[in-house]
């Protein structure tokens, strides 16, 4: 299995738990997600992240039309790249041609980027669309090499029925295009990145695929875990890959946010994050910690990547991973049945 806790750099020796190479950054919310980000205050947002310990960076093209990239590669470009690890994902080319955000169909996640760039997005998980991509993030990045590279979104929420075709497109295309760059030595390590946990369960009964590290967002966390404990989490260890754990927060619902999804959190869900906090306040720590601690407490996970787009929000981050969590607080959280009965819990 990749282990990216002796791959990404060790950060900062003050850092407690991130010299552990835990805790990296998710860099979509730099895609203008869901409003207009100064850019100084997103270079800051990567500042701070470096200055706490993080060394591990995620991106992708969708996010904004190549902003994201754009954004982490200026704030990286004065830093050594020895010192850090770089994640990005295929499966889109972003052109010159200029379309209207607002009319983009993102499937569950329409208007998730609507302040971003307006260069057109086009889907394809094909072998040349897979160099094209990775050419052009290699340019939006400044950098030379990318570590890890994860198909992106190839998955139900994006595509609907058509998801097995765009798979098969990407089986037949990505996977070997990516396994032939590993083989060289280009990249690391490649996976899938998504937001469903079907694709992977897939991708690992494959006889010829080998991914080294897969990225699942939003399916291992407080809110909803239980398919990805029973069926992804054994499979990954049996196949010897590395899970990142993206969307931690849900979203952001589980850090004082209001979406769950992508989109508004339902009254049901509203009123499970209140029982949750109820429960967090009474042992005198916050959801956030609870929330970031349990993601990282199953040993097929290897990293955490939260998003932010402002510097406060990376101390937070850091405080909530280093929070000392009482036995008592996950003891309360099985007794009113808000985590599955046998899922790992953080141990102090």
């Amino acid at each position: 299995m990749v282990n990216l806790q002796n791959i990404i750099v060790k950060g900062d020796a003050n850092n407690e738990r991130n010299t552990k190479g835990k805790l990296g950054f998710g860099t979509a919310p730099l895609g203008n997600m869901y409003r207009n980000i100064p850019e100084e205050e997103a270079i800051a947002t990567v500042d701070a992240a470096w200055e706490n310990g993080i060394r591990y960076f995620d991106s992708a093209p969708f996010y904004g039309a190549g902003l994201a990239e754009i954004l982490l590669g200026k704030a990286l470009s004065h830093r050594n790249r020895d010192e850090y690890v770089l994640s990005t994902k295929v499966g889109r080319v972003i052109l010159d041609e200029l379309e209207d955000p607002s009319a983009r169909d993102f499937g569950e996640k329409g208007g998730l980027f609507e302040f971003g760039r307006k260069n057109k997005i086009i889907n394809d998980y094909s072998a040349d669309a897979t160099l094209r991509s990775i050419e052009q993030s290699l340019e939006r990045l400044k950098t030379d090499r990318i570590d890890f590279v994860y198909i992106h979104d190839v998955a139900q929420d994006f595509y609907g029925d058509e998801w097995l075709a765009q798979f098969e497109s990407a089986r037949t295309g990505a996977f070997r295009v990516l396994t032939q760059l590993r083989e060289e030595g280009v990249i690391k390590g490649w996976g899938l990145g998504v937001n469903r946990v079907e694709p992977i369960e897939i991708m690992l009964e494959l006889e010829e695929a080998k991914p080294d590290v897969s990225l699942l967002a939003g399916r291992y966390t407080l809110l909803d875990h239980e398919r990805a404990l029973e069926r992804v989490m054994p499979s990954a260890v049996k196949h010897n890959m590395a899970i990142v754990v993206g969307g931690p927060y849900s979203s952001g619902v589980l850090a004082g946010g209001t979406h769950f999804e992508y989109q508004p959190a339902s009254p049901e869900i509203i009123a499970k994050v209140e029982k949750m906090k109820a429960i967090a306040e009474r042992h005198h720590i916050t959801i956030k910690s609870a929330a970031l601690q349990f993601a990282l407490a199953n040993p097929a996970v290897s990293a955490v990547i939260p998003g932010a787009s402002r510097p406060e929000r990376i101390l937070e981050d850091k405080e909530a991973l280093n929070t000392a969590i009482p036995a008592a607080f996950w003891e309360e959280m099985r007794k009113e049945n808000l985590v599955a009965p046998h899922v790992p819990l953080p141990a102090n």
